[in-house]
């Protein structure tokens, strides 16, 4: 049997051949060797029965499975060789490392890669805070921060033009700069994930995984691992409200467009108009979801996740969060003297989220997306693997 210092001494001339790497790769590259020894996890997630079909793990497979795992922590409270065992077995710990480092090395601009390891909570809640009170100063310039004769019409205050010249120029570059940065991630793993074309029903599939989140269930339903080795449902329930949450709330948006240069009817909307329903629905989803999520990431044993990333994992909630309650504050006080405040409160908020969007948080579902894609051409693949294979 290999001692500790051949798998580690193996794992990093396995990671050296295949591609740039580094510390966290190599880590994983060992891990998984263990991993593919022992095999007890495979029924678990997505990332076992991929790893099985490999012998080896490049740089290539390690980017490709850190971003297939959810980090459930189902593995590390299932593992023999777990700390403190010597073999410091810690999947999920590892992968998020790597997840880490994968949302610098294919960022687009490169340069930008760096703003990953910047975009914590102090610097978002600043750029929301800075944005909304560029917005507010405006508008007290004019005498309408506060008070005022607007009957609730948001473009008495901002006009529409000069909304959609603010939001869509940063909405466009956030889908380029995601677009290309997931698009180089695909080109890079595709080899190592046998390179076939994807189908309709590849993405069918996939497109399932993603919506029900299926790899939050620990592999058996029963919920993944937070603070301790109990199954909770909480972290799926929490992902699945901020998740459709932020999807009505762009629906709504969407659905306001259409309204507005299809149809002729401008805003405001008032209940029970659909971007109205769309958006309260929204908001309050995501207001619940976020909370959930924060209170979560704060018990989360230390285990489970890098550290170093929880600044930006924060950052995401928090921006999230205040996006939920000012909108829907603004609906609340729509015909207060506070309509002037609160929107430029909500618009600052929602322009940060968007700015740091390409470069925080939000990138996660983004790769997973890509993953998930992947295995769905792999696992309808014969296994290129044989008994007596090394």
């Amino acid at each position: 049997m290999h001692t500790l210092d051949a798998l580690i001494q193996d794992a990093r001339q396995t990671a050296a051949g295949h591609g740039p790497t580094s510390p966290a790769v190599t880590e994983v590259a060992r891990q998984l060797q263990i991993c593919n020894a022992c095999r007890y996890c495979e029924g678990f997630c997505a990332v076992f029965p991929a790893m099985t079909r490999r012998l080896e793990f490049g740089a290539a497979d390690v980017h490709y499975l850190a971003n297939l795992c959810h980090n459930c922590g189902a593995c590390l409270h299932a593992c023999q060789y777990a700390p403190p065992h010597e073999f410091a077995v810690n999947v999920p710990q590892a992968m998020a490392q790597v997840r880490g480092e994968t949302y610098v090395a294919y960022a687009w601009p490169a340069a930008f890669g760096k703003l990953y390891q910047r975009n914590g909570l102090t610097v978002s809640l600043a750029l929301a805070a800075g944005l909304a009170l560029f917005l507010m100063l405006a508008l007290a310039f004019n005498g309408s921060l506060w008070g005022g004769q607007v009957a609730g019409d948001f473009f008495k205050l901002f006009p529409h033009n000069l909304l959609v010249s603010m939001f869509v120029p940063v909405f466009f570059w956030v889908v380029l700069a995601l677009g290309i940065g997931v698009t180089r991630f695909l080109q890079d793993v595709s080899p190592a994930t046998t390179g076939q074309a994807i189908a309709g029903g590849d993405a069918r599939q996939a497109t399932r995984d993603v919506l029900t989140l299926k790899y939050l269930d620990g592999g058996h339903g029963e919920g993944c691992h937070n603070e301790d080795d109990a199954y909770t449902l909480s972290r799926s329930r929490s992902h699945h409200l901020t998740f459709y949450g932020f999807m009505l709330c762009f629906a709504a948006t969407a659905v306001a467009t259409i309204y507005h240069y299809a149809l002729g009817w401008h805003a405001p909307y008032d209940l029970p108009s659909l971007p109205k329903l769309l958006g309260v629905a929204g908001g309050v989803s995501l207001l619940l979801g976020t909370v959930g999520l924060f209170r979560l990431k704060l018990s989360r044993h230390p285990l489970h996740g890098d550290a170093a990333q929880k600044p930006m994992d924060y950052g995401f909630i928090a921006l999230l969060f205040l996006t939920s309650l000012t909108g829907l504050l603004l609906w609340l006080g729509r015909s207060t003297p506070a309509l002037a405040l609160l929107l430029a409160l909500h618009l600052g908020v929602v322009m940060a989220l968007f700015a740091t969007m390409p470069y925080g948080k939000f990138a996660h579902g983004i790769f997973r997306t890509a993953s998930l894609l992947r295995y769905a051409v792999e696992k309808r693949q014969p296994s290129t693997l044989a008994l007596g294979d090394d």
